[in-house]
């Protein structure tokens, strides 16, 4: 079969293809990462983003390519995850962009169309990194380039690009020195490989399915959360005339571990009827009709601080408007309530904030250190969890705020809350760029709401250079770096970015990685703990700090994983 033209439908099978291709070799992807640690965050991130963009068409019968395209990068960027799916997100968002008002591409248009991708993910990217997936798709797009003046047809065409990504992607480790070192070749460019593999042989009719399963390995997505649990209550209003007030909230519970659902509705329930209460980890939603709603506020903010809430007077009006944060559908718990309102679609005015901040933090203990630091609200993710663009985009519509302060905690989540800052047009929107946990966490000793958010974000950020991390964690393969040999299932101690400790004993990594940590001018040390690490350990590790400095330790039981410890050195 010779192909000489694409239009969206031949496209939309492209795209799809490509996610599905990607998808089965996730995890060759994933262990392609430089540090041999327990991240699997390229492959992950890189699949979560193509199924968002092929998802957004897979009931789509347009004909356009300029269309299809369109639709297929505006799903890939709200769906982008990590460092990774933001670049790849911007390859197809620049392709869309070439291919504006075409319907049917022929083999210059589209060359053109993969150049103008390239170009636009190398300006997403302030610092564009040579011997990565930038460099291997700028290469196959101007090989294509050059061939498709007299290549017409896209089957040979594609099969030169494959030719062409696989040598750059070979030639990935004499451009990166810390691929050559690991020995292995680029992760994000490995990846993209497969997504091509799997266009091409969409244009030779070879499709893998028929949609794309959006269940992402490892992508720590909502689909994989604990269900909500719900508790309800549907006594109906005695008709004496007196409706009450229908009065709902979401509210952010500040200590989990010391909530109880049940007994808070014990506590309310003598205060009305027609009760919904569903607590989804820390976030509870609370629907309610009563005649002093005052009272239902004053014990709920016993707990935590209020997100979005509503009041309103049913004995003057019936309007159908009702509190339910868009992030979380209902669960399938919840039941029609007696007052008539749409629990599933309605919206509602929130209190306004002068500022807000959200936080991406992974850890129950984490979770409400940095709600008790002042965090407004918490996105679930960090490490093998990089949440996408379209959550920050959420997070910062939940909050009624004049200014957002996002703090990504995580390198590989800052382009996407950059991202995502950018395309928030209602409101400001600020990131710091904090890349670790421990800058963060220490960060949020600056701020003060006395301040401006500008103010505020420059003091944060002048902090957190003066911050170091470290992080211990283990090894999923034998591995060379930094000059330290590795064995599988070693543990490993990683200061500000680099490998410096490697044993069998998690204890002694901790020490050896934190007596480099500390010099003469070091005050504070934070031990924020994982969930796997008893208290005993903590206490032999603080009695080892305090043996070789007089700096000031304090422990949080942060209940992170992948990493036992994260150590912040101020």
């Amino acid at each position: 079969m010779d192909t000489f033209l694409i239009d969206g439908r031949l496209f939309k099978s492209m795209v799809t293809n490509g996610a599905i291709q990607l998808r089965n070799n996730i995890d060759r992807i994933n262990e392609l990462n430089v540090f041999p640690v327990p991240d699997g965050d390229t492959g992950s991130n890189m699949s979560a983003t193509m199924t968002a963009g092929a998802k957004s068409v897979a009931t789509s019968d347009e004909a356009s390519i300029g269309v299809i395209a369109k639709t297929i990068a505006r799903g890939m960027l709200m769906g982008a995850r990590g460092n990774s799916g933001v670049i790849l997100s911007q390859l197809f968002s620049g392709l869309a962009n070439g291919l504006k008002g075409v319907n049917e591409a022929d083999t210059v248009t589209f060359s053109k169309a993969l150049r103008a991708g390239v170009e636009q993910a190398y300006a997403a990217v302030i610092n564009p990194v040579e011997g990565t997936m930038l460099t291997v798709s700028r290469e196959g797009a101007d090989r294509v380039l050059s061939l498709c003046p007299k290549q017409k047809k896209f089957e040979p065409l594609f099969e030169a690009y494959m030719v062409e990504l696989e040598a750059s992607l070979e030639r990935t480790p004499d451009l990166l020195p810390i691929l050559k070192e690991v020995g292995v070749i680029d992760s994000g460019g490995a990846g993209y490989i497969e997504i091509v593999r799997g266009m091409s042989d969409a244009i030779q009719g070879k499709i893998l399915a028929d949609a794309v399963d959006t269940a992402q390995k490892g992508s720590g997505s909502a689909a994989q959360a604990p269900r909500p649990q719900s508790i309800l209550n549907h006594e109906a209003f005695k008709d004496d005339g007196n409706y009450g007030y229908c009065t709902e909230f979401i509210m952010q519970i500040a200590k989990v571990d010391e909530f109880s659902q049940k007994d808070f509705v014990e506590m309310i329930n003598p205060l009305g009827n027609s009760i919904v209460c569903v607590q989804d980890d820390n976030i509870l939603k609370v629907h309610i009709h009563t005649e002093t709603p005052g009272d239902v506020l004053n014990l709920g903010q016993r707990f935590g601080f209020f997100i979005n809430l509503k009041i309103e007077n049913m004995t003057v009006q019936h309007t159908e408007v009702v509190l339910h944060e868009p992030t979380h559908e209902a669960s399938t718990e919840d039941q029609p309530c007696d007052c008539g309102h749409d629990h599933k679609t309605a919206s509602t005015p929130r209190i306004k904030k002068k500022y807000a901040i959200i936080a991406v933090v992974n850890g129950d203990g984490l979770k409400e250190t940095f709600v008790e630091m002042g965090c407004d609200f918490i996105i679930e993710g960090g490490q093998t969890m990089n949440p996408s663009i379209e959550d920050f985009v959420k997070a910062c519509d939940a909050i009624e705020a004049d200014a957002v302060i996002i703090i990504p905690n995580n390198k590989n989540v800052l382009l996407s809350a950059e991202t995502a800052a950018k395309i928030i047009e209602n409101k400001k929107v600020y990131v710091l760029p904090a890349k670790t946990i421990a800058q963060g966490y220490a960060s949020l000793t600056m701020f003060d709401a006395t301040q401006t958010a500008v103010k505020n974000l420059a003091d944060m950020n002048a902090h957190i250079l003066h911050v170091k991390t470290g992080e211990v964690t283990y090894a999923i393969r034998d591995s060379v770096n930094n000059g330290v040999s590795i064995k599988k299932n070693d543990f490993i101690g990683i200061f500000d970015g680099e490998i410096v400790s490697c044993e069998q004993d998690r204890l002694s990594v901790a020490v050896k990685m934190i007596e480099q940590m500390l010099d003469a001018k070091s005050e504070i040390v934070t031990v924020m703990y994982g969930s796997e690490v008893q208290e005993k350990e903590v206490e032999l590790l603080v009695a080892a700090i305090e043996n070789i400095s007089q700096a000031e330790v304090e422990t949080i039981a942060g209940g992170q994983d992948i990493y036992s410890y994260i150590v912040s050195v101020e």
